[in-house]
């Protein structure tokens, strides 16, 4: 019964909740009597700096009676001097009281101050006599200053012996304080004593509930959290012991990758907890399309692993991944709510592909991320699989490096004016001067930069360069808006605004003069932190577009309740438009569209001055595409400006 009690998460608790309090109280009763004894030193030195003050007050009455005596004795002009010296000596302490003195020091100080200018006046007055040789009118002055001093005296008197008793009083008081404050620290100190060693008997009694979870916290060590699958440490562990029987048996063993390929929107959308009761399920599915002897495991996110020892030939090994992808491909039910994921997996073997469970691993990453990219379900590990994964690995390195040695260049390709052919702007291009392959389109490195995270600093540096060249082209008499690609990564990012605010001022470009042209499925990821970011934008004055309208799937719907300027349409209602006649209806339905909500409407890809003038009679503001340019660097697209006859250039908004 007792041990029970000691163990108890109760008895814990309350031992723990009471030593911490006890801690607390002693704790706080040792600096209360800190602050107390330094608030008694404060006071006790405020009350001696006034009493010091009244003392002086009495010893400049003193001299000055004194002085008169011995001029009055004397006779002589040569005492007169310090009668005159000692002539209103006290009226500076009297000020001093009367600032910094308490309400009762302030009233003396005024009662005092109206004798001792009396006095301070007979004074000057019987000096003033002896000097003119009257000395019946000094003697009569003394007289009167005599009388004087004995009421200032008495005055003094009942200040300085009040001030005594003050002090007295204010130290009897702050030492029954201190005193009581002494007490309950003592009595502090004891019960936490007791508490300590109630502590310890309880520490003693969980020594033998700490042994019973070793072995769970072991467990638990080996296992994910939220599926109880086995983790990387376990999978690993367990693919070393299947190598060994293999190697001793010659039985091969195979190992999957799992990546779940849409996880990432529905956890991002629909949120966290729902998206860790959607790997729940996979976990269940996974374990119920594999055999006991099989390990599933959860590597992290939305990736799982399974090793299948004694597995015959790859040919088995991709019986069971076709197993896999059925059970993960039927809809996921949760909530109500049907969910389709769908996974890519990668398969490697061993002895055929690897040496150890690391070079296994690997392989079976190259080979995921091969059926990822490719969108085959299912790739089994190939040796020229290691060309394209680590040249992709290559170019992620190569991508964080030329971000930081400015090996990214700027494109910019004008957008005009449909009706006059006026330059309305440039969308910036970005490419990829690398030292090895030559000029690298986006298209080589702006996936990888989407997948790593690097997007974000890439479209910082796209900015900062952009609207430093726009800077450069204002300086020269042009002023060109410039449009900016932006990812979901950025739309998600709540600093985002600030960051556009701080390059806009570093450039001292207006934020009219920037476009920043976003996609529908940036949006849709996550509309709500989207909005928000975008109507912080829209607040700055920089102009959004929506980019490749009419390519999504909720294109009308999301536009009309976003904060958006400008709609994009699409190269591919725009190119065929004259010879495709649904691509010409989405075009003059999507500018209608445009039109009811106000839009200013910005066709791409427009090839030749037949689709011009097309676009231009159906309404279209602005045309971008080869017609016009092609996208041009720096040098060159000022030189296209210089030999443009520039009909209507926006004006300066600097």
């Amino acid at each position: 019964m007792l041990s029970n009690w000691v163990e108890s998460r109760t008895t814990v608790q309350t031992t723990v909740i009471s030593l911490t309090i006890g801690l607390a109280a002693l704790a706080g009763l040792a600096l209360w009597t800190s602050l107390s004894m330094q608030r008694a030193a404060g006071h006790l030195h405020e009350l001696n700096e006034i009493s010091d003050r009244w003392g002086l007050v009495v010893q400049n009455v003193d001299v000055a009676d004194h002085a008169l005596v011995d001029y009055l004795r004397s006779g002589t002009p040569v005492m007169r001097q310090p009668v005159a010296n000692a002539a209103g000596a006290a009226q500076e302490s009297l000020r001093w009281i009367e600032d910094h003195g308490g309400t009762a020091d302030v009233r003396a100080a005024a009662i005092v101050g109206d004798l001792y200018g009396d006095y301070s006046a007979l004074l000057r007055e019987t000096v003033a006599a002896g000097d003119r040789g009257d000395t019946t009118t000094a003697s009569q002055k003394a007289d009167q200053a005599e009388l004087t001093l004995v009421s200032l005296r008495k005055q003094l008197s009942a200040v300085v012996q009040l001030k005594r008793l003050e002090t007295t009083d204010y130290l009897r008081s702050a030492e029954g304080e201190n005193g009581r404050l002494r007490f309950a620290a003592v009595i502090a100190f004891i019960v936490d004593l007791g508490l300590v060693g109630l502590c310890g008997v309880v520490l003693l009694g969980h020594r033998r509930q700490i042994l019973r979870q070793a072995a769970k916290s072991e467990h638990e060590a080996m296992h994910d959290a939220l599926t109880g699958l086995a983790n990387r440490t376990l999978l690993v562990q367990r693919a070393r012991q299947a190598i060994g029987r293999s190697d001793r048996t010659g039985d091969p063993l195979g190992l999957f990758l799992i990546d779940l390929n849409r996880f990432k929107p529905i956890n991002d959308t629909l949120g966290h907890a729902f998206g860790d009761r959607l790997l729940q399920h996979v976990a269940n599915r996974l374990t119920a399309a594999v055999r006991d002897v099989d390990t599933v495991a959860r590597l992290g996110g939305d990736e799982f692993a399974v090793l299948l020892p004694m597995v015959s030939s790859p040919a088995n090994a991709l019986v069971v991944a076709e197993r896999v992808h059925r059970v993960l491909e039927d809809a996921f039910d949760l909530d109500g709510l049907s969910v389709d994921v769908g996974c890519s997996i990668g398969v490697a073997m061993y002895p055929a592909d690897s040496a150890d469970v690391h070079e296994l691993l690997k392989h079976a990453d190259i080979a995921m991320y091969a059926a990822k990219r490719a969108r085959l379900g299912t790739s089994v590990y190939e040796p020229g699989l290691d060309v394209d994964g680590t040249a992709q690995l290559t170019v992620i390195s190569d991508l964080r490096r030329a971000l930081d040695q400015a090996e990214l260049v700027l494109h910019y390709q004008p957008k005009a004016d449909a009706r006059t052919g006026a330059v309305r702007g440039a969308e910036v291009l970005c490419r990829w001067q690398h030292p090895r392959l030559g000029l690298l389109g986006p298209d080589r490195f702006i996936p990888a930069a989407e997948e790593t995270g690097l997007i974000e600093p890439l479209t910082r540096y796209v900015l900062d360069h952009a609207l430093a060249q726009c800077h450069a082209w204002h300086l020269t008499g042009w002023d060109v808006p410039v449009s900016v690609n932006v990812g979901a990564q950025c739309l998600h990012d709540t600093t985002f605004p600030d960051q556009v605010a701080g390059l806009l001022a570093r450039h001292g470009r207006p934020a009219s003069a920037l476009t920043l042209e976003i996609t529908e499925s940036a949006i849709i990821a996550d509309p709500i932190r989207a909005s928000d970011v975008l109507t912080r934008l829209r607040e700055l004055g920089v102009r959004l577009s929506i980019d490749d309208f009419g390519t999504g799937y909720s294109s009308i719907a999301y536009l009309r309740t976003m904060p958006v300027h400008e709609m994009k349409i699409d190269r591919s209602f725009t190119t065929n438009m004259r010879t495709d006649p649904s691509s010409g209806a989405i075009t003059r339905s999507l500018l209608g569209l445009a039109r009811n909500l106000e839009l200013e409407v910005v066709a791409e890809g427009v090839e030749d001055e037949e689709t011009w003038s097309a676009l231009a009679a159906l309404g279209c503001d602005i045309v971008q595409g080869y017609c016009l340019s092609r996208p041009l660097p720096p040098g060159e697209f000022a030189a296209w400006l210089r030999d443009r006859v520039l009909d209507e250039l926006p004006a300066s908004t600097s």
